[in-house]
């Protein structure tokens, strides 16, 4: 194994995370690339390093994902923009299959410091075309370990349509019980979404679960440990993420928006300009044909779009400051 990159990348023991940002920065990680060895395949590489098989994929659309040619360089995604929410508790952005977890902020006589925050960043398998994992603002209810499964008739039924299996009407904790050894209960709705494990090696980073958010077992048996009952839960879903840095650049982390029917998924999903964005850069006289080509080729990775100086910098902020989120907005603020 070989990892190359502006920082060494190692293969985690159970979560990868970063440092927080604390001077405005929504920008964590850095690039980084992985040499293939004789016999690996993507999804073993993208277990080696903790992140989704799809972002692999996504990042290097040339390589053969089961073949891969020794020798040759994996881009491997461990750069990200953090989601525009809150830095508290589990954060899941549905379109990225990620999930990022920001532990409490220290109290009272704890060591640990402000500076020595950290985000752990995992990769999930969502809810498939038909059983959409849905948009929420909830909480951990429960934890359980070595959960049982009640799986409900709708499954049921469609395990014996599509599988011919029938499901028994509850699944044992073991080896056989699709939860994994933990599990996380939503208070969402009547408490049917889990944040839970798995009994199967293929999955992270994919479309594949009934609506249930899944982890790599390593992954979710951390977290179990990491949070309480009461921890806030966002789920988003956030196919473009933007951020203004702090030394001036914008930057901007396009992923593929995701699919609401089969005919979709073999079709190409464009993401539109934000009006705002483009009559800034307009309006500071900087192109947007970088702006507009990260949202096409749709990498999931961050890309430097234009860096503005410091006087643009100010001049940027200060319009946000002012209200002005739109280009009707910024017509109206040059008009006399």
């Amino acid at each position: 194994m070989l990892a190359i990159g502006w920082g060494l990348s190692v293969s985690p023991a159970w979560a990868v995370s970063y440092p927080l940002p604390l001077d405005g920065s929504r920008l964590v990680g850095y690039a980084s690339m992985h040499e293939v060895q004789e016999g690996e395949h993507l999804e073993a590489i993208a277990k080696q390093y903790d992140i989704g098989f799809l972002a692999l994929l996504t990042l290097n659309p040339s390589v053969d994902p089961y073949l891969p040619e020794p020798g040759t360089l994996i881009k491997l995604p461990q750069q990200h923009l953090l989601p525009d929410t809150p830095y508290e508790g589990i954060v899941i952005n549905l379109a990225e299959l990620r999930l990022y977890y920001y532990p409490p902020k220290p109290q009272g006589n704890n060591d640990a410091t402000e500076e020595e925050r950290r985000v752990h960043v995992f990769p999930i398998g969502i809810g498939r075309i038909g059983r959409e994992t849905p948009v929420m603002q909830t909480y951990v209810s429960q934890k359980r370990q070595n959960p049982t499964w009640t799986p409900p008739q709708s499954i049921r039924e469609e395990y014996k349509r599509t599988r011919n299996i029938v499901l028994p009407d509850v699944v044992p904790a073991g080896p056989d019980n699709p939860l994994g050894r933990h599990a996380l209960r939503l208070g969402y709705g009547n408490g049917e979404y889990l944040i839970h494990g798995t009994n199967k090696s293929f999955g992270i980073g994919l479309r594949v679960s009934a609506g249930c958010i899944r982890l790599r077992p390593d992954d979710v048996a951390w977290l179990f440990e990491a949070v309480d009952v009461n921890t806030p839960v966002r789920i988003i879903d956030t196919a473009t993420k933007v951020s203004i840095e702090p030394d001036g650049r914008i930057m901007v982390e396009a992923h593929r928006p995701l699919s609401r029917t089969e005919k979709e998924t073999q079709q190409r999903i464009l993401l539109p300009p934000d009006p705002a964005i483009i009559a800034k850069l307009e309006r500071m006289d900087i192109s947007t044909r970088r702006y507009r080509a990260a949202l096409a080729v749709q990498q999931g990775v961050p890309i430097e779009v234009a860096e503005l100086s410091p006087l643009q910098l100010k001049a940027w902020h200060t319009l946000n400051e002012q209200g002005l989120t739109n280009a009707s907005d910024l017509v109206k603020a040059d008009t006399p």
